[in-house]
Order: C-alpha cells, then structure tokens, then sequence
C-alpha cells in the first residue's frame, strides 16, 4: 500500500460560467472523487487537499454586501469556514462512493492551519486571486461600492481580488492528521493553507490578511 496525497482545486469545484451553487459543487465534487476512490479501492492511502479561492472570495463579497447588517470577519475566518464546508462536502462524496462499492471505509475532514513567518514578503505584495471574475466595467462599479482593493487580470478572464499567499513552514495539527491516518481513515485537510503566524511579529497581521 502506498500513500497519495491528491489536491482539488477550488476552481475544479466552481468551475467558470458557474455560480458556485451546492449542487453544483457537490456534481463537480462527485467528478474529482470518482478517480480517488478508485485509489482507496486499490489499497492506496490518501490524504486529500483542496483549494478555496472561489469559494473564500464569495464569502468575503456576500460579508461585504451585508456588512451594514454583520460585522464582516477576518480573512483567516473566512478559510476556516471553506474548509468545513469544502471538507464536509469531500467527506461525505467520498464516504457516500466507498459504500457503494462495498468497501467499509471512511473520510474524515480536519480544520488545520499553516504556521507562516509574519514578515513574509508576501503580506506586502498580494497575488493570489481569490473570488469572482470581474470585467472592466464591474470592476469599475465594484471600486465605487467597496472601495479600492488590490486586483490583478487572471488567465484573460477578467480581473480578481487579491490576497497575501505567504510561504508555509508547518502544518499545525500534523500530529492529528497522522492520528487519522494511523485509523486508516482518508483524510481532508490543509484546504486552503489557512495561515496561523507564530514566528515573527504579531499574529494580527496574519490573521487579517491571508487566504
């Protein structure tokens, strides 16, 4: 038995043209499973990462819409957030999968943070795109309802929001996934890289700033 790590991206979840429905997460979650089950069927371990920059930047222009309603949270918030709802969703397809073929095991997903170093350049030159895809004129109308925010033109789609993406050196819960994995459950986790800083300065800057 080997083990596989296996990354989604959050873009194979929302998929261009599409609205980033439930359903339409749970059709295309289904699609990525389908070749990963076929591994754990096989004999091999694995553990399964995701992105969620679709998903953590619709999050963050509903918080923005509603903020005269709910105070709007923390990026890092946000990210937890992507990950119990993009772990919950991967669980459940891949748990739902194996027991249709008779095979009497599970997924499990884990919240996890990433320590990063607080002086990371990254946190003074955003790059990853995270959210919705904006034409010119949108962008436009978006800059006179929120406010200036960093951007950039993404693969000739249009334009996105930016965040800091800054380098990992650790995953903090790694003594917990290695506990689920010694059960020989498949394991979802580290989606996102939902940054925690804990070498460097504060943590706030990181906390506020990061995907």
């Amino acid at each position: 038995m080997s083990k596989m790590l296996i990354a989604i991206g959050g873009n194979a979840i929302i998929q261009e043209g599409q609205k980033g429905t439930i359903a339409e997460q749970k059709v295309n979650i289904l699609t990525s499973c389908a070749p990963i089950v076929d591994l754990i069927e096989q004999g091999h371990q694995v553990v399964v990462t995701h992105g969620n920059g679709p998903q953590v930047g619709n999050s963050l222009v509903k918080a923005k819409m509603s903020a005269d309603v709910i105070p709007m949270f923390p990026l890092d918030v946000y990210g937890a957030e992507s990950q119990g709802n993009l772990g919950y969703l991967i669980q459940q397809t891949i748990t739902n999968m194996l027991a249709s073929r008779g095979l009497h095991k599970k997924a499990v997903s884990l919240v996890t943070q990433v320590e990063v170093d607080a002086n990371d350049p990254a946190f003074n030159n955003p790059t990853k795109p995270i959210g919705p895809f904006y034409t010119k004129e949108t962008l436009d109308q978006a800059f006179a309802e929120r406010g200036a925010f960093p951007y950039v033109e993404d693969s000739g789609r249009g334009y996105r929001h930016v965040v800091p993406s800054p380098i990992p050196s650790k995953v903090v819960e790694k003594d917990a996934i290695e506990a689920l994995l010694s059960q020989d459950l498949t394991v979802v986790t580290v989606g996102g890289r939902n940054p925690c800083c804990r070498r460097g300065r504060s943590t706030e800057r990181c906390r506020g700033g990061c995907r």
